[in-house]
């Protein structure tokens, strides 16, 4: 979520910075600041105070971290494209009711040939920062039912399995796949897109077996200049020494570099996205009053 839905890194930054510069250290470099992106908030802050030395403790670094990011995180907007493309892929729940049409532009009874793509939320922010950060976005985030929320301090979570461990992400299908209607075929990590900009998640999202779309920031794109093919493989190495075989091969056409969400190609990976105008059939949602209440998945 964090600098791949939302500009949060820069704000993140921009936050430590201040205390940094109170404290008279060197501004957060992105070679630091590489290893802190899509970690848990534990992790991050045990690598950051192993970096900064701050002569102050650590209680009171965090006191005044998350003051100022009351302040600045209801401020966040979305990245470019990311509410077309979270609208777009939201607005395939269409397919499930829409019938094939033949040759002749009738509808044979049918469902159509196209399908559903499910969405889920795999975030190492915890609840309370969530929050800050996504309050005032409610329309982009409706995208994702709560129950298809996995958020950095969710118990089912074992503590030291954050990314770049795959378990954020596992969760996350198992999470979709407990809510699938009934009769509908579970989904494989194999058939999932992980769409990541933190090298640590990128790991995380090949180590579950899944397909991964990068969109880093350009500071994190220009620290990783020349170990492109090692980030997509998932071979940078975030996670320690690990079986190699649970990770890609550099080359395997399982992961792709975006520079933004603008245009995303979905016919490339398979998603058939239904015109805009498709909102508006009245078998999709009816308008109650000021509600807009989703028909899709009625009995």
């Amino acid at each position: 979520m964090d600098g791949l839905l939302l500009d949060t890194e820069d704000l993140y930054t921009a936050c430590i910075n201040v205390i940094l510069e109170q404290n008279g250290r060197p501004l957060l470099p992105w070679n630091i600041k590489a290893r802190l992106q899509g970690r848990p908030g534990p992790d991050a802050t045990r690598l950051f105070h192993e970096w900064a030395q701050l002569p102050i403790p650590h209680d009171e670094y965090q006191t005044k971290l998350s003051a100022l990011q009351r302040q600045i995180f209801p401020t966040t907007k979305p990245l470019p494209g990311v509410p077309d493309l979270l609208a777009n892929l939201g607005r395939t729940r269409y397919w499930d009711l829409k019938p094939e049409a033949d040759v002749n532009g009738k509808t044979n009874g049918a469902k159509s040939p196209a399908q559903r793509v499910h969405i889920a939320l795999a975030t190492s922010s915890h609840r309370a920062n969530f929050k800050l950060k996504s309050d005032h976005l409610t329309e982009l985030f409706s995208v994702f039912p709560d129950n298809r929320r996995v958020l950095g301090d969710d118990t089912r979570i074992a503590p030291g399995r954050g990314k770049p461990n795959p378990d954020i992400f596992l969760l996350a299908l198992k999470t979709i796949n407990d809510s699938l209607p009934a009769g509908e075929k579970p989904i494989t990590p194999e058939e999932c897109l992980v769409f990541e900009d933190s090298v640590p998640g990128v790991e995380a999202g090949r180590r579950a077996g899944m397909r991964v779309i990068w969109c880093p920031h350009k500071g994190l794109l220009k620290e990783y200049a020349g170990r492109e093919k090692e980030v997509l493989a998932g071979r940078t190495g975030e996670a320690g020494q690990v079986d190699m075989h649970q990770v890609g091969e550099i080359d395997d056409g399982y992961a792709e570099y975006l520079s933004d969400l603008i245009n995303f190609p979905y016919e490339k990976y398979g998603m058939a996205i239904p015109p805009v105008e498709v909102d508006n059939e009245p078998f999709m949602k009816e308008n109650v009053g000021e509600v807009l209440v989703d028909k899709t998945n009625s009995a």
